[in-house]
């Protein structure tokens, strides 16, 4: 005999389902972001309890890659009808980041490395340039076509770019500071908070211009649109680096940073997220 049971209303969800259910309504960036926040809170605590030189290189990787990972996961999960795949994306983050910091460490080798004005522009002309290097090998193709695409690669592209930089930063602020904890930890967390509103919010404006340029010449082309954007990210760049070189030692010093920052980041932000919606837009 078969067992049957009367259904009256709408009967409870196992545990797990209704766990997943509730899971969908937290993003995977966001996901991402918040583990990847408690894991390095767990490990820099653990790093200054024990003393334990193990936990280092956990803290400084967490501190350099939450916010990038999670920056870079929002924008794929938010453009629709991507054509990219998730680990051509990776790709282009640790290749396109790697190329990046090798090509900017031997151009940037000598006098260019010197606090001056000049040396600052051409700075941000040598780190806006080969950040482009993996985003122009995936341009010269033809496959990826749409404004969004080139928004993508941009956003990977400079937040790997940002991520091993900040790591390099970390690594030689604790040895300078001889081992001070509070001091790497302030450079991992503004650094890495900061970075979307730095390279990666310049190289993802510059890819955007550039991949809708072609869009609408049916063809390869750098015009003056392509350059223009080019040209406002190098001066963007170097205005980040001449008003951080400024330092905080006196108050208004200090003020000077702060609302130089924000202005410089609201601005780098306000391009991108313009191109962004345009990208969205296009492909509705």
């Amino acid at each position: 005999m078969l067992y049957t049971q009367e259904v009256r209303g709408s009967s409870p969800l196992p545990p797990t389902i209704e766990a997943n259910k509730e899971m969908k309504f937290i993003r995977p960036w966001l996901q991402i972001l918040l583990i990847g926040i408690l894991l390095f809170v767990a490990t820099e605590q653990a790093l200054r309890i024990t003393g334990n030189p193990n936990f280092f290189p956990t803290v400084v990787l967490l501190g350099a890659f939450v916010v990038p990972v999670a920056f870079v996961v929002y924008f794929y999960e938010h453009v629709k009808h991507r054509e990219i795949s998730l680990p051509l994306l990776t790709t282009c983050f640790i290749v396109g980041g790697v190329l990046g910091l090798i090509a900017a460490g031997f151009l940037e080798y000598g006098t260019l490395r010197g606090m001056s004005i000049l040396g600052l522009f051409g700075v941000g002309l040598i780190e806006e340039s080969v950040k482009l290097i993996f985003p122009v090998i995936m341009y010269m193709g033809w496959r990826y076509r749409h404004e969004a695409d080139g928004l993508l690669f941009g956003l990977a592209a400079g937040m790997g770019f940002a991520a091993l930089e900040t790591m390099g930063y970390g690594l030689v602020s604790f040895f300078q500071s001889k081992g001070d904890i509070n001091v790497l930890q302030q450079v991992l967390l503004i650094r890495g908070f900061l970075s979307p509103a730095g390279h990666a919010a310049w190289t993802g404006f510059i890819c955007a211009v550039l991949w809708r340029e072609r869009e609408r010449k049916g063809h390869i082309i750098i015009n003056w649109s392509v350059i223009s954007a080019f040209i406002l990210a190098i001066i963007l760049h170097a205005l980040w680096d001449i008003i951080n070189s400024i330092g905080g030692q006196t108050t208004t010093q200090f003020i000077i940073v702060i609302f130089g920052n924000i202005i410089i980041a609201v601005a780098s932000l306000t391009l991108m997220f313009r191109r962004y919606l345009e990208a969205k837009k296009s492909l509705a």
